[in-house]
């Protein structure tokens, strides 16, 4: 690989709004890919966050004049009308056809309005899709329970009434696959293994990336620590919900004497609804909506551990995080935290109706000689896995260069 030339990059995602971990894990990597490839990055809903690298990286950003929205009310979601107003919303991108003709292949990173930008791509364009998760909404009932696990309308309706939506994502799915230069990676050995049982393809593995400057195991220079209490907590990350498991953490918390930090916010009824639970299971707990990096990191340092009973989570950079600040990390064993905890060595995987398990690990959590061990084979496993954006630019180049 020439320093001189750089070949030509797109890289696309549909939407930036929700700034969860996918989106970060693509900011993160954009400076290290923009020193392998020359990126364009293409997107019909950016982030301040977004604007802002491709800005100070010298990165064309190809977007909308108008932001896409995704419409979320039941009947466009029934009729699938995101399917149809993102792509529209694509090929109203100014130089977006440009840009891919002269671009050797297309990085497209899985989410909403991501897919239906390849009734515009190329026939001849390589592809290698990111496939963070098949659409949870379309294959799983998680996302259509309310916070404490109830159905917010009959299951059996809703999933009949998503099989023109599901029809359409097989259909792109298949529609890429079909093409000569395609290429999918899950986001872990879960999630690939999620694409083959869903769309029956067969997938690799590219691990999200981690920036160990964001979460510095030395704490001298943290800020102070933004929890307003006083006694020992748990943090848990992620918008309130019941995928995230943030219903069960309470409950998994009653009776310890362990407070909850929740850092992701959510919709105002989830909200209500876990204070509510909260109090009712004497559990404090304080609620904060998205927190500076260095803030995260001081309130992860003060805590007792950080904890998460997702359901099925793709991947979850939440435990990496933990590693990376030397907090214990405990976290339920399912999905994608089994690619980077090993049980006992680093952390616990827990099951994740064994409540009992669960407070003997915050019980091992408090041990100074557990954390520092835990610490120590956690950056350990950072290490092994080599999850810096560096590695992860360099793992698409060689994608993208030896198919």
């Amino acid at each position: 690989m020439s320093e001189q030339y750089r070949p030509s990059l797109m890289v696309a995602k549909g939407a930036f709004g929700a700034m969860g971990g996918a989106e970060m894990d693509l900011i993160r990597v954009l400076p290290a890919l923009n020193r392998i490839f020359d990126v364009t990055m293409a997107t019909i809903q950016p982030s301040e966050e977004l604007v802002v690298t491709c800005s100070e990286n010298g990165i064309r950003l190809i977007r909308p004049e108008s932001d896409w929205e995704l419409r979320t009310d039941p009947v466009s979601v029934i009729l699938d009308s995101g399917r149809r107003t993102s792509s529209r919303a694509w090929a109203s991108c100014p130089g977006l056809r440009e840009a891919m003709e002269s671009s050797i292949a297309l990085h497209l990173v899985s989410g909403d309005g991501s897919l239906p930008i390849l009734d515009h791509v190329p026939k001849d364009l390589m592809i290698h899709l990111h496939l963070l998760e098949p659409h949870r909404g379309l294959y799983e009932d998680t996302l259509h329970l309310r916070l404490d696990g109830s159905p917010r309308r009959s299951l059996v309706l809703t999933r009949a009434a998503l099989s023109r939506a599901r029809k359409r994502d097989q259909s792109l799915i298949l529609d890429l696959m079909s093409r000569g230069k395609s290429l999918v990676s899950g986001n872990s050995s879960f999630s690939a293994q999620r694409a083959n049982d869903v769309y029956g393809i067969e997938a690799g593995v590219l691990w999200p990336c981690v920036d160990t400057k964001e979460f510095p195991s030395d704490p001298s220079s943290d800020p102070d620590n933004p929890y307003p209490g006083e006694g020992e907590y748990a943090v848990s990350i992620g918008r309130a919900s019941y995928a995230k498991g943030t219903w069960e953490t309470v409950s998994m918390l009653s009776g310890t004497g362990v407070a909850l930090a929740h850092v992701g916010g959510g919709v105002d009824e989830s909200i209500e609804m876990l204070k509510s639970h909260a109090s009712s299971s004497g559990v404090e707990i304080w609620v904060a909506p998205r927190l500076e990096s260095s803030d995260l990191v001081s309130l992860m340092r003060g805590a007792r551990a950080v904890v998460s009973m997702a359901h099925n989570e793709s991947f979850g950079l939440t435990p990496i995080e933990s590693f990376a600040v030397g907090t214990p990390a405990l976290f339920v064993d399912e999905g994608g935290f089994r690619d980077t905890i090993i049980d006992g060595v680093n952390g616990r995987l827990l099951p994740r109706e064994d409540l009992q398990s669960w407070h003997v690990a915050l019980i091992e959590a408090s041990k100074e000689k557990t954390r520092r061990r835990w610490a120590e084979a956690g950056r350990q496993r950072i290490s092994e896995l080599d999850l810096s954006p560096e590695a992860h630019a360099r793992r698409i180049y060689e994608l993208l260069t030896s198919s």
